[in-house]
Parts: C-alpha cells; structure tokens; sequence
C-alpha cells in the first residue's frame, strides 16, 4: 500500500493541514483507505475524518452505521453520520435508485466542504472500479472523455487515493491488519449497472484475459495524455459568456473534429454540466449548426442548445416564461428573466436622443396590460406597416431564448410596447403632446 503515498504526492492529492474526509460504507476498500490514511494522517500532517451515509435502501443499512460508529472510536477518528431517503429521490426525480443515491451522497459532501467542516473527500476506488468505469462509460457512447476514467483529483475536492492499487493489493492489507468489514449484499444484485459489469462482463473478460484490468487501466492513462494534448490546442477566446448562457460561434463547427468535440465538452462544463453528455448529444449540436435560426435541441441536465444566427447558444437551467399580466401606470415593475421596467411622466420637450423608449399614453386602450408575448401578436412598426410580432422579433434578431421574456403592453392581440425595443406607430409622440411616458430597463 506504499503505492498510495506515492500516488498521493505524484497527483500533489493532499496538502499539510488539511482535514481528509473519507467516504466509508463499512465496505473493505472504504475501511482500508480509512486505516491507511489514519495511519499516516501524522507523516502527512493531516487530520483524517470518516463520512458514514445510510442510503435507505436496505434493511441492513442501520446495522451498517452501528458498525462504521463503532470502529471509528476503536480508531480514535471523528465520524459524521447522515442519512438519505434514495428511493424517495429517485420517485421524486424520475432517476434509478443508482442516480439518486449517488446524487444524494455527493450532496452530502459537498455540504460538508462549503460548511468547511472538511477540505476534501477520499473516495476509495482502485483499479477495478476504474476499469468498470471505463467500459461502462464506452458501452454508454462516450468518447475519449469518458475512456479516461476517474481522476485522482476532480473539481479540486474528490480524491481517489487507491487509483493506483488492485483490489488484491486492497485484500492483503486488510488482511495483514486485521481489518474487520461488512458485506454489502446489494453489490450482488446485477440490475445496478456496474454490478453487471462487475459480475458479469468482467468475470467473463478476466476468464479470457487475466490481465485485462491492468491493460484497461495502462490504456486510460494512454487516453488521458492524448486527450491533454489536443485540450492544449483548444482557444476558447472566440465564445462569449453570460453566467449560465455561452454562445459559441458556428463556424468552429468547422474545426478538426477532435478539437471540436472537447469544444462542446468544454462548455458545456462552463455552464455547470460535467457529465452525461454523449457523442450522440454532440451529433445532435453539429447538426443544429446548420439548421434554420430560431430550431433548438434538449440535452440532459434541462441545458437548451439554440440556433441564433450564426451562433449556437448553450443554456442552463432553462426558465419558463413566468406570468406577468400588469396595468400600464408610472413606476416600476419586475420581469423576471429581464430586469426592472421603469415607467416616468415626461414633458414631451424633454425627450432625449438616448437609449429610452417614448410613447404617448393617452393613445393607448384603457384595457392595455404588460404582459408576454402570445400568439397571434401584431405590431404596427415605427413609421408604418403591421407585421406579426414574431417576423418582428426576427427582423431586430432577437434570439429565440429572450423573445419570451420580453414585456409586452398589448390589447387583445395588438401590441403597443415592446420594452427595450420599439413603440408602435400607434402611440408616437406628437409634437403637441404636453407629456409623455418614458420607458427605461434596468437588468
């Protein structure tokens, strides 16, 4: 297990003064990384902790906790124990119990982090559990990303300390040290993916090749340094960033493919999405370069991909239109996905060459509200001539995202105001007016 100090320091895993949360089942591998990284907790100059989380999917569950409480004390270690209702999130969330405790799980730590109870966490998985990975990632469709496996570090909090240590290496240290542990009887049960993998596809690779996880591991490694060359020779200067909104430029659907493909992967983590993106889901981004503007696609974690132009735009947590249904009137109210209309009473002389809109009020119908568009809207354009508010909107290239967070002041189907846009020619500004209304938007 010396191996593991070494992978510590080449992957610089932890730093001097750090508290080492490590995720323990009650498992062999959890139990024997958390013996070993108390073991050395004084070399490292660290203080090491054990994070123990009932899932609440089987009966055992609570004889489980009992036993990780128990020889955490035998150990002297601090343990902190939570509790989730996995069945009761993927009901919830329309995901297998897999997925939801996973995600639970990894809720969990990461509360742990922001409240600084911990500075990072020690998951325990070695050298089969990175080869199981790895075909489970290829047999879903990924492509390179997914054939490096796991990383000894990822977002600078999760460490896999054991990457570098088979399962048999695993066993012996348990055994040298007498290190008790339980049985999870679940690993058996071959409708969880990776325990298929595990009983089944490897149990029949490792009959036909002995070596086969060594070999999938060392062919990772290769892919990584690969897929770190070509990221190399990414420039993101082109895309443009808005919080959870980048738009990235057609034409580098033109580039090497290779270099394209990272591309896509790159800013998809930009906008908070790290995983489950396929090659079928880039196929579905390349072809959306090249279809009609305004044509958008659905990618998983609710990320919307639009055609605007000539820039694809990626989209995160994709908002409803929320309702809006207000009375015309001087002051101010909120849009949500907008910013704040405000509304003042001016004298017409007063009207500036700025970036306000200016319209007469007392031409509007006393019915007018503030609202969002709908179908069916027309708008009479400044200077005359009705067109629909949807042509009107692609004659001002309004991405297709921000049409439906636009107010609108509107009777019926006519449109009078379109905010931060344009007024109709229905209610100009006369030169006679006294007064008018000005419109401004604060984001």
């Amino acid at each position: 297990m010396e191996k593991i100090l070494d992978f510590i320091k080449k992957h610089k895993l932890i730093k001097a003064g750090e508290v080492i949360g490590v995720g323990v089942s009650g498992g062999i591998d959890s139990m024997s990384l958390l013996h070993f990284l108390h073991s050395v907790s004084e070399k490292l100059d660290i203080e090491v902790v054990a994070i123990h989380i009932n899932h609440g999917i089987r009966e055992e569950s609570d004889d489980e906790a009992r036993f990780v409480l128990s020889k955490c004390k035998e150990m002297g270690v601090r343990v902190y124990k939570f509790s989730i209702d996995a069945p009761k999130l993927a009901k919830e969330r329309k995901v297998s119990i897999e997925t939801a405790a996973r995600d639970g799980r990894y809720g969990v730590f990461e509360a742990l982090v922001k409240k600084d109870i911990v500075d990072k966490i020690a998951l325990a998985h070695h050298q089969s559990d990175q080869a199981e990975t790895i075909l489970m990632h290829i047999l879903r469709g990924s492509g390179l990303a997914g054939a490096r496996g796991m990383e000894p570090i990822r977002d600078k909090i999760y460490i896999r300390p054991m990457l570098g240590v088979s399962k048999k290496d695993i066993e012996i240290y348990a055994s040298t040290n007498n290190i008790e542990y339980v049985e999870d009887f679940s690993n058996a049960d071959t409708s969880f993916s990776r325990n298929y993998i595990r009983h089944v596809v490897m149990k029949d690779i490792l009959k036909k090749w002995p070596n086969a996880i060594e070999s999938i591991n060392n062919f990772a490694q290769a892919v990584c340094e690969d897929d770190d060359y070509i990221k190399s020779r990414i420039n993101l200067n082109g895309l443009i960033l808005d919080d959870k909104v980048v738009q990235m430029p057609c034409s580098y659907m033109k580039l090497n493919s290779a270099v394209c493909n990272r591309m896509i992967f790159q800013i998809m983590a930009l906008i908070g999405v790290k995983k489950d993106i396929e090659r079928k889901h880039i196929m579905m981004i390349k072809e959306l370069s090249v279809a009609e503007n305004g044509k958008k696609i659905k990618l998983p974690f609710d990320v919307t991909v639009s055609k605007e132009y000539d820039f694809l735009t990626f989209e995160n947590n994709y908002v409803e239109k929320p309702n809006l249904y207000n009375p015309l009137g001087v002051g101010q109210f909120a849009a949500e996905g907008f910013g704040t209309v405000c509304i003042k009473r001016v004298k017409t002389s007063s009207i500036l060459q700025d970036d306000a809109l200016y319209f007469d009020n007392r031409k509007v119908p006393k019915d007018a509200r503030w609202r969002y568009r709908e179908e069916g809207d027309v708008f009479e354009k400044f200077g005359g001539g009705t067109k629909k508010l949807k042509a009107f909107f692609i004659d001002k290239k309004i991405p297709v995202r921000k049409r439906d967070f636009i107010p609108v002041l509107a009777s019926g189907n006519e449109v009078y105001v379109i905010a931060g846009v344009e007024v109709s020619q229905k209610v100009r500004v006369d030169a006679d007016a006294p007064t008018c209304f000005k419109l401004t938007i604060s984001k």
